[in-house]
């Protein structure tokens, strides 16, 4: 069974689990075991949660599993397989979520993306190969390229079309049903401070800084339908950065020690529990403090300033 979380550490204390109460929720990418969209997914079940929605690409065993485990504590849950940027397999899914909510759309929608890149050389040539000949260096640097390139746009695709896909449609069957929608965009601190070897990474989540606007924008006078707003999460331990949970140099200028993933739900519930209206189009970051031993959550709000200057 791929399925290794422990439910009883995300059930949080009073005060702050009743974030998720009574909602329909509806989380992308919370297929992976061990990842943020799962441990999101076992927080709004855990606390309350009328229905959880476990969405997925590709992680189908995993997710299966966690919609099993969900279960299994007498909470409603369903597995939605789809790709986010695909149109056509998107839209399929509309109406099944509906049926699995009960006849009405999510009251919350969390987008989020399970991918990340395994790290590469942007812009630099690759290291000489001792007795390589120039033909092999060509085509080893020819592969290299399409390789990285491939993995860079993956994630793009998915951080970008994916969560702009789900924000159209949910956002439109709001309106239409007159049915209020919150929308969390998980990004990451990587989008305010960018880290070596993962440009499709960090320029995607910056990119997601800019949806809340940009949505509110195109809703106008629909736009108290929906409130919408971004997470910036530092390190987690999950599946993809499990090899730097000892490595300072990637993850120490930033928290004492990488958080688990029901840290970090904790955390972002503990945000979802203040008043939606005033942290909409806001950008919050989730900083970590203290020791390794006794670490501290703390939330703040960001402030992307637009400033024009005239050129001599």
């Amino acid at each position: 069974m791929a399925y290794t979380a422990d439910f009883e550490q995300f059930r949080f204390p009073e005060k702050d689990g009743g974030t998720f109460a009574g909602k329909r929720v509806l989380i992308t990418g919370s297929g992976k075991d061990g990842g943020i969209g799962q441990a999101l997914a076992l927080a709004a079940a855990a606390n309350g949660a009328e229905v959880v929605g476990v969405h997925f690409h590709s992680s189908f065993r995993d997710g299966f599993d966690l919609v099993e485990a969900i279960r299994a504590q007498g909470v409603k849950a369903f597995a939605l397989q789809a790709d986010v940027t695909n149109t056509r397999d998107l839209w399929a899914s509309r109406s099944y979520v509906i049926e699995q909510m009960g006849g009405r759309g999510p009251d919350i929608v969390v987008c989020n993306s399970g991918l990340t890149e395994h790290g590469y050389r942007f812009g630099r040539a690759l290291p000489e190969i001792e007795d390589e000949s120039r033909s092999e260096r060509r085509a080893r640097v020819r592969q290299d390229f399409i390789e990285n390139l491939n993995e860079s746009s993956l994630v793009l695709n998915t951080k970008i079309d994916g969560f702009v896909a789900m924000t159209h449609l949910w956002a439109g069957e709001a309106v239409y049903r007159k049915q209020p929608v919150q929308f969390i965009y998980i990004s990451s601190m990587q989008a305010l401070e960018p880290g070596a070897s993962v440009p499709g990474y960090a320029v995607a989540n910056w990119a997601v800084l800019r949806l809340p606007e940009v949505l509110k924008v195109n809703l106008g006078r629909s736009a108290d339908m929906v409130d919408s707003y971004c997470v910036m999460l530092p390190f987690v331990r999950t599946g993809m950065t499990e090899e730097y949970a000892d490595n300072e140099k990637v993850f120490g200028r930033w928290q004492p020690r990488m958080l688990e993933p029901f840290e970090a739900a904790h955390g972002v519930t503990q945000l979802l529990g203040r008043d939606a209206d005033k942290l909409d189009l806001g950008n919050y970051k989730l900083g970590v403090a203290g020791t390794a031993d006794a670490i501290e959550l703390k939330w703040t709000k960001i402030e992307l300033e637009l400033k024009e200057s005239e050129l001599d």
